[in-house]
């Protein structure tokens, strides 16, 4: 078992999934990510991929960063008072995938490892990520396949990783002030270490390669649908949900701009088009009342195979 972390081995990775992703993409879209590699001032940098206006995707972004500072902002310190007095190195791969057809639903996912390190002391490390769907209009069966596959990736580290990491998406993607979710769910896991590195590392991996299996069936059969402008006029308005949660509650988003990130990567995730309406109520039973009332409450998905 490696004890000491190989952060070498975590950024290829990580390098490849983004590469593996963008193309796989960018196949279904028959466009191209532009590619946009900066560095940032206090240490580190990026890979910024972003695919706009394409023939199935209207806006996503696949963004890898490697940053690191000589010490942690206040108020990560002030939650996580171990991390004083160290410097840190947090890399990641995020997206969000934003289709222009209301019938096919936003993806998001993100893999990360964060650690931090003074001379004399062990260092402090983990992973963190996962994935979510949303939805603007409901089906069971791509509901039912991405909690699948999702279970499938878990299944190898134990029979209580998928309802562990499955509950604790649905209690974080979660607009408390909305008293609604955000979506359908997935994954959602942080702070894992206690596997030891190369356990944690592999469920990392689990995790970012499941992805595509995941999105990719879900986005190639409903990138065709016939929608009208009630639909897409639907679409903008949810868009405005995912907005809401990125910029209130998001810790991703809340980090990079604590500690300096690149503005533009860090609100790539953002929609290109969204609009908010004035107690905006559905038509009873229709397929957008249904969406809040049969899709986003928290359910077995699994039991509906």
């Amino acid at each position: 078992m490696t004890t000491t972390p190989d952060k070498h081995a975590v950024k290829a990775y990580l390098l490849e999934l983004q590469d593996r992703i963008c193309d796989s993409l960018a196949t279904v879209d028959g466009g191209r990510f532009a590619e946009d590699t900066w560095q940032r001032a206090e240490g580190g940098g990026g890979r910024s991929r972003v695919l706009a206006d394409g023939a199935v995707i209207e806006k996503g972004g696949v963004n890898f960063s490697h940053v690191m500072g000589d010490a942690m902002p206040a108020s990560a310190t002030a939650h996580r008072p171990e991390l004083a007095g160290r410097s840190f190195e947090a890399m990641g791969v995020s997206l969000v995938i934003h289709p222009s057809n209301p019938y096919a639903p936003t993806s998001h996912a993100n893999v990360r490892f964060f650690i931090a390190e003074k001379d004399g002391a062990d260092p402090v490390w983990w992973f963190g990520g996962g994935y979510d769907l949303t939805p603007y209009y409901g089906f069971e069966e791509d509901c039912v396949h991405w909690h699948k596959t999702a279970s499938e990736a878990c299944a190898p580290f134990g029979d209580d990783v998928y309802p562990r990491y499955k509950n604790w998406c649905d209690e974080y993607f979660y607009l408390k002030h909305r008293s609604e979710a955000r979506g359908v769910g997935g994954l959602f896991f942080d702070d894992l270490n206690e596997l030891g590195f190369d356990q944690s590392f592999a469920f990392m991996r689990a995790v970012g390669d499941s992805y595509l299996p995941a999105y990719q069936p879900i986005l190639e059969r409903r990138k065709d649908s016939p929608y009208t402008e009630r639909e897409r006029q639907f679409q903008l308005y949810r868009r405005g949900r995912y907005v809401e949660f990125n910029l209130v509650y998001d810790r991703g988003t809340l980090f990079g701009l604590q500690t300096g990130g690149r503005t533009e990567s860090i609100l790539m995730s953002l929609p290109p088009l969204v609009r908010w309406e004035y107690d905006f109520h559905p038509e009873p039973d229709s397929p957008e009342a249904r969406l809040t009332r049969d899709f986003l409450p928290p359910q077995d998905w699994l039991a509906r195979q």
